[in-house]
């Protein structure tokens, strides 16, 4: 297993067992977002521990972890928007949070680190080995739909022409 994949699979161990213990607390307590961070940090810290012993490189796992909490409204929106057939609390624990992860690299991610076709394939073996039978297909509908906008949006070209330019110049 490449170390980028088990940093994924921690990501979104630590994203479900947050996003679990979340649901259970009652909506009074008025959790505060430094605290919900905070608690996301040590079931971070504890699932590398677990899972990732002799891992050099934590920092991709930490990168989507909070990058996933830092745009999380903005995250479940968008997979609000792109299965409207399936409320946010409807859709399991396991592929919520496989989307989440999926859509921040997609969205939110830096592209020369991680193409979105390597992110969409990366969400949907995920979605494989720990979710349902039907789950790989749903998380490829939702992201396929999601990177068709992207593109056509013209967010995955290259920004300006000098780019394209250096390209053709190195070749």
């Amino acid at each position: 297993m490449s170390n980028r994949h088990l940093c994924r699979s921690i990501a979104m161990q630590s994203l479900y067992e947050w996003d679990f213990d979340s649901s259970l607390i009652d909506a009074s307590l008025q959790k505060t977002k430094k605290f919900e961070k905070e608690k996301l940090a040590e079931i971070l810290k504890d699932d590398l521990e677990e899972y990732a012993e002799g891992l050099d490189d934590v920092s991709f796992a930490q990168d989507l972890v909070f990058g996933v909490f830092d745009n999380i409204k903005e995250i479940d929106g968008l997979i609000s928007k792109l299965a409207p057939e399936w409320p946010l609390e409807q859709v399991t624990i396991i592929n919520r949070n496989v989307l989440r992860i999926g859509i921040y690299e997609l969205r939110f991610g830096k592209r020369e680190d991680v193409p979105p076709k390597v992110a969409i394939n990366e969400a949907i073996e995920l979605a494989k080995t720990f979710g349902g039978q039907s789950s790989g297909k749903f998380i490829n509908g939702v992201l396929g739909s999601l990177y068709k906008e992207i593109e056509k949006d013209g967010e995955g070209k290259p920004e300006t022409d000098k780019e394209t330019k250096e390209v053709k110049e190195g070749e």
